[in-house]
């Protein structure tokens, strides 16, 4: 698991493209879990200069695009994780990356897993690093969450992705 955490970091760093950019502290982890509460990955939250970066690997999820998002609450109730509550929404946008309306901080790319179950991914979120932590670290915290299909990048309020499959609470350093 550990060489997952470290194949995704390495990913994040290979897509940076200023010196700026170079994820140099770790500010928060998450553990994910699966509904029935086994283990399912870890989120790692990096900061670089003004950039805010998430690393995850995934395991034991079905094949395939998964849509993945950042929830307003820092709970995973299981087994529907809906105490999550609805997508990190801080500007009030709407849903998509390719919505004309889209798109708000909580929305990140489908995470796509292979045939043994396994997938990483690493983001930049969008916004400046004091603003985006103000959002993800305030009183109620923030879970991300990996739903059952993939996101449409459109619909609002969750990209048509389906239920939530996976949990995990971001909890700072």
């Amino acid at each position: 698991m550990e060489r997952l955490v470290t194949v995704g970091f390495v990913a994040s760093l290979s897509a940076c493209t200023t010196l700026g950019s170079v994820p140099t502290q770790a500010i928060a982890i998450a553990d994910l879990a699966l509904s029935n509460g086994a283990p399912a990955g870890k989120a790692l939250v990096t900061a670089g200069g003004d950039q805010i970066n998430i690393s995850l690997a995934a395991f034991g999820m079905p094949q395939g695009a998964h849509g993945m998002h950042l929830h307003m609450v820092g709970s995973c109730d299981a087994p529907t994780f809906s105490s999550a509550g609805a997508h990190l929404n801080p500007d009030h946008h709407q849903h998509g990356t390719a919505n004309p309306d889209g798109s708000h901080l909580g929305d990140l790319p489908n995470l796509s897993i292979n045939a043994s179950g396994t997938g990483t991914i690493s983001v930049q979120l969008k916004g400046t690093r004091a603003d985006t932590e103000a959002a993800m670290f305030d009183a109620d915290g923030t879970a991300i969450i990996v739903h059952s299909g993939a996101d449409d990048y459109k619909t609002d309020p969750s990209g048509n992705s389906g239920a939530r499959i996976a949990c995990g609470v971001l909890k700072r350093n």
